[in-house]
């Protein structure tokens, strides 16, 4: 797993990765900072302190921008159906920590059932992220959390199999691979 970067260049890949899945520059932008040498990233991404990061922000930008590569440009302002299915592909691509950020927004406006469904699969996205970072006893709280606010069928999701799933990550903590991460759940293209 990929751990989180310091609070700035987190935030600022975030948000070029979120712009990504709607923009073609934003696209190109992280596929050039996928590719970049760790000079280029010195004062542009990473301060001077920052700089043992590199990796793990190529990593990140790499993940990304392969990940949404093939995804046809989006809105950008997707409906919540567009978004859910941006955040099965950031999740499964391991970037929980831009699920968040992308759906956080869609729970704010949500009410009911839709924004249990919404915090939970959030919960569950901060909770790998904090398992990428080595916080085993955030992971087990928040992945408690979101699993028991998932049941049923949800915003066109079937959210059984994926609360299931989330029950064996919280069995095999200690030892869970990233291979071991559920796939979000993804609504059915009829």
């Amino acid at each position: 797993m990929i751990p989180t970067l310091p609070l700035g260049p987190r935030n600022r890949l975030a948000a070029l990765i979120l712009a990504a899945l709607s923009d073609a520059g934003a696209r190109r932008e992280l596929a050039t900072l996928a590719g970049a040498g760790e000079g280029s990233l010195a004062g542009d991404w990473l301060g001077a302190d920052e700089l043992g990061h590199a990796g793990a922000l190529r990593a990140r930008a790499r993940r990304a921008s392969e990940a949404i590569a093939t995804l046809p440009l989006g809105s950008p302002k997707p409906s919540l159906a567009e978004a859910l299915d941006a955040a099965a592909t950031l999740h499964d691509a391991g970037l929980h920590f831009e699920v968040h950020e992308l759906l956080e927004p869609y729970w704010a406006r949500a009410s009911g059932e839709a924004k249990e469904t919404l915090q939970g699969l959030i919960q569950v996205a901060v909770a790998y992220a904090h398992l990428a970072n080595g916080n085993l006893r955030g992971t087990r709280t928040l992945l408690e959390e979101g699993r028991s606010r998932l049941h049923g069928r949800t915003l066109g999701l079937d959210l059984e199999p994926f609360a299931h799933a989330l029950a064996h990550s919280l069995a095999r903590l200690t030892d869970l691979a990233e291979s071991d991460v559920p796939p979000f759940p993804r609504a059915r293209k009829e």
